[in-house]
Parts: structure tokens; sequence; C-alpha cells
């Protein structure tokens, strides 16, 4: 098949899209799975070129990293400085500009037939986040910056891992990786920011003082909008480690971690009604099992035994009723 061909085709396959609304509204999305299983061998090929180049504080959809590596991270650096400016960028997967992106993949990726990979990738993605971007006009631009194209499918957090492990759209995971790796690079290397992590589009930059916090805010924000990105202003304030920096679902202090209150009425909520569809029949026990070990195994990573106690009590109790 020619190649214009093959990639019309492949471009056809669109990924299947829906919406979760906890803890927020989103737009999932999931390729064919064919098309996974050559996302996943792609980015086994390219990985490892990028890889050298990430800096150490990536933490997100990499090997021996991730949540709590990135966690345990955030409370060391809090520990040793006294102030934290934390920022994410305003939807940011359906913000990703493919020119850039293909900018950044051509420095690093000298192979055509790879390239050419890449780029029927990201042309099957096009229009997926069309109605979950608002426009953004930067400096320079004219009417037709509307017609970039941008945006990558993206999977609900719950199932990232199973990206990790070849069942997602591991591509968008890892290209969101390649995409901010040039901030990673700025702030570690023009600001001079020694305690900097990143989370996926979360970062967190920690200093002596405030005056330097609001300064590399200035600086990071005018980098991002090279890349076609915002953060949210209203949350990026430079703040004391000892408020605590909400961070990955923990709110994160020099000497604790608190699980959010929102995490732990989402898993009671889940909980009891994956009980009663256990109690129906509906759903085996293993199940349940399986979604308890997964949610102690998470929140053991702040000071929450006391708060395990007693939702696992209280639903225990509740059941035997």
């Amino acid at each position: 098949m020619p190649t214009a061909a093959r990639a019309k085709a492949s471009a056809a396959r669109l990924p299947h899209s829906f919406y979760i609304h906890e803890p927020k509204r989103r737009l999932i999305s999931a390729a064919p799975f064919r098309d996974r299983v050559v996302h996943h061998a792609l980015c086994r090929v390219i990985e490892p070129l990028f890889e050298r180049r990430f800096i150490y504080d990536s933490y997100a959809n990499r090997v021996e990293k991730g949540t709590h590596r990135a966690l345990d991270r955030c409370q060391e650096f809090s520990r040793r400085y006294p102030y934290a400016l934390q920022m994410d960028v305003v939807q940011f997967f359906p913000s990703i500009d493919h020119l850039l992106l293909g900018q950044a993949l051509n420095r690093v990726i000298a192979d055509k037939e790879t390239l050419w990979l890449c780029d029927v990738i990201l042309a099957s993605g096009v229009g997926v986040q069309t109605e979950e971007y608002r426009m953004v006009y930067f400096s320079g631009d004219d009417l037709f910056a509307a017609a970039r194209p941008r945006g990558l499918p993206t999977l609900a957090p719950a199932l990232r891992a199973s990206a990790s492990a070849g069942v997602g759209n591991l591509t968008s995971q890892f290209w969101a990786n390649v995409y901010l790796n040039s901030l990673d690079q700025f702030v570690k290397r023009d600001l001079k920011c020694s305690a900097y992590l990143r989370y996926v589009d979360d970062v967190v930059l920690f200093a002596k003082d405030k005056r330097t916090l609001w300064d590399w805010r200035a600086e990071a924000i005018e980098f991002l909008a090279g890349l076609r990105l915002t953060i949210h202003i209203e949350c990026a304030q430079p703040r004391p480690v000892t408020e605590g920096l909400p961070f990955l679902g923990f709110t994160v202090f020099p000497t604790h971690r608190r699980l959010k209150a929102r995490k732990a009425i989402s898993f009671r909520r889940k909980f009891k009604q994956q009980a009663a569809e256990v109690t129906a029949g509906r759903t085996p026990l293993d199940s349940l099992h399986a979604s308890v070990r997964g949610w102690v195994n998470h929140a053991r990573y702040g000071d929450t035994w006391g708060l395990r106690r007693s939702i696992l009590s209280a639903i225990a109790l509740q059941w035997e009723h």
C-alpha cells in the first residue's frame, strides 16, 4: 500500500472517546487495540533516545519513577527549602501543538520511517480534543492560528498505569514528557533552580525566598508561551511549605502527608457501590478485594493509618448488617 494510503487508513481509526466526571469532567480517549500495540512498540524504540535527555526529577510515565517517588521528592525538597511555587498548565493535552511536538521529535529521531509513524499517530488524534480546547492567541498570531493542529488523546488517571504496560495511549503520555522537556531544561539550566520536579504538567519549584519564585514564575510563563501553553495564574502563588502543598492527591508538609479529603470520600462511595454489586452477585468478590488493596496501597503513602482504619471498619460494619 502506498505511503499516503497507509497514512490515510491509519488516520481514519480515530480513538474511542468518552467523558468521566470524577474528580472533574474530562474527555478520555483510547485508540483501537492494534494501534495501541503499535504505539507501545514505537515507544520501546524511541524512549531510550529521549530518556537520556530527560532530567532526573521528571516523574510521570517513566520506569522507576511514578507518583509515590514524586511525593517523596516533593517532601524532601519541602524539608530543605521554606518556599514553593506550584504551577499547572491550562488544558494541557488539548493544547499540545503538533508542529512544535514534531520539531522536538525531529531533533532527536533520525530515522524517516519512524518519524513517518509518529506523524501518522499524531494525525489520528487531530480533532479529538477540539471541543476541550478554548482558543488562546499568542504574540504574533494571526487568525489562521486557530487552525493549527493540536491536542493529544488522554487517558483517565486510573488507566495510566495500564498505558505504561502497553494497554493505553502510551504515545500521548510519553510525548507529554517530550513536549515539556524543554521547560525542564529551561528551569534547571537557565533559571538555575536546583529543587524542581514535574509530574505531567504539574510542576513545583522550591527556593529560599518568595522574590526568587516570583521572578521564576514570570520567566516560566514567558517560556511556556513559546510552547503555546498557559498556566492557571490564580493558583501559581509562592507559598510557605509549612502551609502544605497539594500534590498528586495528597497535601505534602515537611513533616507528614495527608490524603485529600475528596480522595477518601470518593473511595468510600466507590466501595459501597462495589459492595452492593458483590452482594447482588453481579461482581466477583475478588474484584472488590483488588479495589481495596489498590486504594490502601496508594493511601499508605500518606499518614493515613487512622483514616484507613476508620473507613474500612465502618464499611465492614455496614456490610455485616
